[in-house]
């Protein structure tokens, strides 16, 4: 879920609260153990873990950023089975299968997080009783676009499930920063992420709606009290996604460095939806639209794709 300060989509992230997540160690899967982390005295264990290519090599990295983690659960759902699930558990298994996909195309490619866990290094101020304070979702995003800069990402993709009020609210979209330098290219890669994701699944016949590809402003979901002041007005101010968007003078003062989108296929609010995001089956297709979208933005095509790419 996009939350503008976050715990979630990306800000993006969803400041939804409750327990849950797995505590399990590093996912290794997925080749993870063969990862070399980018700076250990800055991120968690675990987190910024940079992955080589395992055919070919492309000289191309590719930033996958995989929502939430730790003691942020992220927005919180229900399968049709009555199972409650949340957004961080779903978005690493998905982070993880395209980031396989992608690197048997030759790619060079960092993950922000390889387990259940922040991707900041917590430091104090950043939890209370467990649990993140806006400082800390603050920070957490921060530290992902940090990572995806240290490691020479060409591209960036953010990786969300969303939530709603009903469990009648359905459907993907795909948000981009329109007023960074590169907002064409990232207009680019959001609608390639957001076609190939839905049509993949779709393809498998769950009839997903097409939410569209909207920009990032107003998109995320206010934590705490914006009248209060501080980092909760600061927030709301903002009015872009922390993972994609500019900085601000004494807010955000790293901002990413290369074109960007954040997709939330599904809500897990939707127990149909919910039930799709929990399975193995569902994550893989997911997974697998967004490596499509990551190879034709990065790699010349007829449509031009990768000219943006270059460009931005």
């Amino acid at each position: 879920m996009i939350a503008i300060v976050v715990s979630g989509v990306a800000a993006l992230g969803c400041g939804g609260g409750g327990g849950g997540g797995n505590s399990g160690g590093t996912a290794t899967s997925h080749g993870s153990a063969a990862g070399q982390p980018l700076d250990t005295s800055a991120f968690a264990p675990g987190a910024c873990v940079a992955f080589a290519p395992t055919k070919g090599d492309r000289h191309e990295t590719v930033f996958l950023d995989a929502g939430h983690g730790g003691i942020d659960p992220g927005g919180v759902g229900t399968t049709e089975s009555g199972k409650t699930i949340y957004e961080a558990d779903e978005t690493l298994p998905v982070e993880l299968d395209a980031m396989a996909l992608l690197r048997a195309k030759g790619f060079r490619i960092v993950v922000s997080r390889t387990r259940s866990s922040t991707v900041v290094r917590l430091r104090s101020g950043d939890d209370s009783g467990g649990i993140l304070t806006l400082q800390g979702s603050h920070d957490d995003v921060v530290a992902r676009d940090v990572c995806a800069n240290d490691a020479g990402a060409r591209a960036l993709v953010g990786i969300y499930f969303d939530a709603g009020p009903s469990t009648q609210n359905a459907g993907s979209l795909t948000a981009y920063d329109a007023a960074r330098p590169f907002s064409a290219a990232n207009l680019t890669l959001a609608t390639l992420v957001q076609r190939d994701v839905l049509d993949d699944m779709n393809a498998q016949g769950w009839g997903i709606p097409n939410d569209g590809v909207l920009p990032d402003t107003a998109l995320g979901s206010y934590v705490g009290d914006p009248s209060s002041g501080g980092i909760a007005g600061e927030a709301a101010a903002y009015d872009h996604l922390l993972l994609l968007g500019p900085a601000a003078a004494g807010y955000f003062a790293t901002p990413s460095d290369m074109p960007g989108a954040v997709i939330e296929p599904l809500y897990l609010t939707d127990p149909f939806e919910g039930s799709i995001a929990n399975t193995t089956h569902g994550q893989t297709v997911i997974a697998r639209g967004i490596a499509s979208a990551v190879e034709q933005f990065l790699i010349p095509t007829h449509d031009g794709a990768a000219q943006h790419a270059k460009s931005g």
